[in-house]
Formats: structure tokens, sequence, C-alpha cells
């Protein structure tokens, strides 16, 4: 007697819903203060660094330098808190669109937890993972591996 097979159709879910969507702008939001204030006052401590210097313009050496590494390092933060308030405001956009949440590489949806982690996320973990480079130590040099291909690139010359 043969089996007789029943087609079970699973509802993929293709988007998050308008409700979800709305606590996602509200955790993005609160983010965006955040990241705006920190922004403030990085730019700030640059801003005082910078006045202070041209006061004391000739004094020892090392004092200067290590200013200059201090303003390098709050310059680089302050471009990189730049570049996380940028992805919050992309991350707003695809909310509107209805966009938000959806892998860019695989097309389905990256995981709630990724995206209260990293809300400002494209890329599921599973996308992440694959794109991921994977070092290898071969006859005492470690080489980099990219899934997209063969080529493998030292990372020792």
């Amino acid at each position: 007697m043969a089996k007789k097979e029943t087609k079970v159709t699973q509802a993929v879910k293709m988007r998050y819903t308008d409700e979800e969507l709305d606590e996602f702008k509200k955790l993005i939001d609160d983010k965006m203060v955040q990241a705006k204030n920190e922004l403030n006052d990085i730019e700030q401590q640059m801003m005082e660094m910078r006045e202070n210097m041209a006061d004391e313009q000739g004094g020892d050496w090392f004092d200067d330098s290590s200013i200059h590494t201090e303003i390098e390092f709050l310059t680089k933060m302050a471009e990189r808190q730049r570049q996380f308030v940028q992805n919050l405001e992309m991350a707003l956009v695809r909310i509107k669109n209805k966009s938000y949440g959806i892998c860019i590489v695989t097309g389905d949806l990256i995981e709630k937890e990724r995206l209260k982690i990293v809300p400002h996320a494209t890329k599921s973990v599973q996308a992440k993972e694959k794109e991921a480079p994977s070092v290898h130590i071969e006859n005492d040099r470690p080489t980099i591996t990219f899934d997209d291909g063969p080529d493998e690139q030292p990372l020792v010359d």
C-alpha cells in the first residue's frame, strides 16, 4: 500500500510587519540620538584640543606629538561614529520603504535578535559567514582564502 504524500506549504515570511518595523524604528531612533550625542562629544573634544594646541604651540615636542596622536585617534573615532549615524539613517530609509530586515545576499529575513543587536545590519549571519575569509597556515605562512574563488593571498610577504 503506497503512502499518500501530503503537501504541506509553510508560509515564508517575506518582510517584517508594520508593527515590527515600528519597534525597530524606535530602537534605531534611540540609537541615533545616542550616536549623535557621542559624535558631538568627540567633535567638542577635538575642537578643545586644537584650541589648546594652538595656545601652547612651541612647547615640549613630546607633548605636541602626543596631542597630535590623540587628535588623530579622535578623528578616526569621529569618522566611525559618522559612518554609524549614516548606517542608522539608511536603516530608517529601509524601514520607510518596508525593505528593512531583508538580507541583501540571500533575500531572506535577517533574524530579529541580530537586528536588535545590530539594527543597521543588511546581511544575515549566514551571509556574513559565507563572505568572511578563512585563514590557513601552510608552509609556516598564513594565507587568506575567500569563499568566492580559489585565489589565495599571503598575509605576510
